[in-house]
């Protein structure tokens, strides 16, 4: 799935931008020996690229030709470092600055169709109505047919004030057109709830500028909905690609006192670069769980292994990716970049995460959760002569019934009260509400339940050891 509001993330896993660590000064050994070796390898290479140009099939652009020879450099040194030409360049810009000119719609592609997703709140598609499910066709009277959705959503996004014509179809209604301006489109990757009247539920989907804020954000508003009540923090990093180093940095110092956060070694020994929490938890000292999947990589890494190594959190779930790399993007000739792997990361303890990944505190595989059905059976209660528990509180009787004179009237034996007769209605007594269920449209997350009911156990016990 594809999402209009944001772009592809499989770039993200790919990458931690620290400009500050880019190389200027020239090392020997890059050489790797005598030059004149490299310039007979650069003669090659101008041999080639003649050759193709003049002898080839079919006409090709050398512009293109050298933009794949750079990026076909680039890859072969490992899975992260890659080339990015003028307009890859400026849509990592756009993803990780987190906003952009668009109308507000999570789409993915269904049939050769686009298929909105859902419209996100207060922006142009909201606004205009358009509903999850909405089936888009043309764009500007131009079918969307034959597109692929990142084309599509590159036609949808534009100018903030440029209008787009949008033909829907919704159902089995007639198709319909929806004008719509552009607006400037902030990317929301903080998600956040009140799990169960007591839990803070915080969900991060990646690391852009937006991250740390909304974090901040989400903790301030939940401890005003919950009050004295709030016991934790679950932190979900479950499926986050990653994305910026400064944002994983400050939102792991957010919930730190003190302490080494990341350390990060480029080629050179005496290349690291550490960064320290600064005092302040917002959390206020509640247990927090952090939750990972083999989706969680890069900067979500830096964050669980941080709070991990301090014990600040524990971790729930299964083996992260183990992206423990550092990608530096270098703006090139031309107004394109090259995304280049300059350093390794480590965790405060010092352990590398690359191909390691962060290992769960608790490993708790997805799972399926299903009520078995009990067969009636009888308790203690329903024995006859039982023993009555001596803690039991002798029920109370019932008021005695006032007539209309107002003074009261002793009932008799056997009376009974006909309470449609008398125009009223007994309420039913309602079931009673465990306040520590989880809704029951999280009841298939397992994870998600198995780290509320340890945060909830964790506030229990300190509560009674307090």
């Amino acid at each position: 799935m594809t999402f209009l509001r944001f772009a592809s993330l499989a770039t993200a896993v790919a990458f931690l931008a620290t400009p500050a660590l880019a190389q200027t000064k020239a090392d020997p050994k890059a050489s790797g020996g005598d030059k004149s070796e490299l310039y007979q390898q650069l003669n090659l290479f101008g041999d080639v690229l003649e050759r193709i140009r003049r002898d080839y099939v079919e006409p090709v652009e050398e512009k293109q030709l050298i933009e794949n020879a750079i990026n076909g450099m680039l890859s072969a040194l490992d899975p992260h470092s890659s080339y990015m030409n003028p307009k890859s360049y400026k849509d990592m810009q756009v993803q990780t600055k987190g906003e952009f000119g668009g109308l507000g719609i999570e789409v993915t592609m269904e049939n050769g169709v686009i298929k909105v997703v859902s419209p996100i709140d207060d922006t142009p598609a909201s606004k205009a109505g358009i509903l999850p499910g909405d089936l888009i066709f043309a764009l500007d009277g131009e079918p969307v047919q034959g597109l692929t959705l990142q084309e599509a959503v590159e036609k949808m996004r534009g100018k903030v004030g440029a209008p787009i014509k949008v033909s829907i179809r919704r159902g089995t209604k007639d198709p319909f057109d929806v004008t719509l301006t552009r607006e400037t489109i902030k990317v929301k990757p903080v998600k956040f709830r009140l799990e169960g009247g007591d839990i803070g539920y915080i969900r991060v989907t990646s690391f852009t500028e937006q991250t740390t804020p909304g974090v901040l954000d989400a903790v301030e508003k939940l401890k005003k909905e919950a009050g004295n009540k709030l016991k934790g923090y679950i932190i979900d990093l479950r499926n986050n690609p990653g994305g910026l180093l400064d944002q994983a940095i400050a939102m792991s110092d957010a919930f730190l006192d003190k302490g080494e956060i990341v350390s990060v070694k480029a080629r050179k020994n005496d290349e690291v670069q550490r960064w320290n929490a600064k005092p302040g938890d917002v959390a206020g000292g509640l247990p927090i769980v952090v939750l990972m999947n083999g989706g969680s990589a890069s900067a979500s890494e830096i964050v669980a292994g941080a709070l991990q190594d301090h014990r600040r959190a524990i971790v729930l779930g299964t083996r992260s990716f183990g992206k423990g790399s550092v990608q530096t993007i270098m703006q090139v000739t031309g107004g394109g970049a090259i995304r280049l792997t300059t350093a390794l990361y480590f965790t405060p303890s010092g352990r590398s995460i690359q191909k390691e990944g962060i290992k769960p505190d608790i490993e708790v595989e997805p799972a399926k959760i299903e009520n078995i059905q009990q067969r009636s059976s009888f308790r203690e209660e329903n024995l006859r002569r039982s023993i009555t528990n001596p803690n039991e509180k002798p029920v109370a009787p019932p008021p005695p019934v006032k007539p209309a004179d107002g003074k009261p009237e002793a009932g008799k034996p056997g009376d009974k009260t006909d309470d449609k007769a008398a125009g009223q209605t007994t309420p039913q007594a309602a079931p009673p509400v465990d306040p520590d269920e989880p809704p029951k449209e999280q009841a298939a997350d397992y994870q998600l339940l198995r780290a509320a009911d340890l945060i909830r156990g964790i506030s229990l016990y300190s509560n009674k050891a307090n």
